[in-house]
């Protein structure tokens, strides 16, 4: 009867011990991961189940992990939140830079009008240089043409 009795309760510890290494949560065991103390616990039955009680098992003060079974309001879920907050970003990083690119193009289309000699960043000018802001025109230079872009004669 004694040896019925030591067989039962060892049975009853490793079978105890199995369970509850399957029951508890992947992120609560201690030591090792849950899938090596299931594996410790069936190839060791009575040492493994003593060994996850003593070592592995979660202690009684650890928090257990939250789970909501229900679905919680945009401005109370934290990743909507910081998702929100990324995409604010972003969008004001893509606006700046939209902002920045048609500004350099202004300045480069104003800075083409104004040094080309061309009149304009159109290249519609006159295909002499002989128009109003050129310092040197291709025409010979004569004190009548001196005026320099003003209606003045000599």
């Amino acid at each position: 009867m004694p040896r019925v009795l030591v067989a039962v309760i060892v049975l009853a510890i490793y079978v105890y011990g199995l369970v509850d290494v399957i029951r508890t949560d992947k992120h609560l065991t201690r030591g090792i991961s849950k899938t090596s103390w299931i594996i410790v616990v069936l190839i060791l039955p009575v040492v493994g189940a003593a060994l996850w009680f003593i070592i592995g098992r979660p202690r009684a003060g650890s928090p257990a992990p939250q789970s909501y079974s229900h679905t919680t309001a945009p401005d109370d879920d934290p990743d909507f939140l910081r998702n929100l907050e990324l995409r604010r970003r972003n969008q004001a990083e893509a606006d700046r830079l939209k902002k920045l690119k048609d500004e350099l193009q202004a300045k480069e289309r104003k800075l083409d009008g104004g040094t080309s000699g061309t009149g304009g960043a159109d290249g519609k000018g006159k295909p002499d240089g002989n128009h109003r802001g050129d310092k040197h025109p291709k025409e010979s230079h004569h004190p009548e043409n001196d005026a320099h872009g003003t209606d003045e004669v000599k």
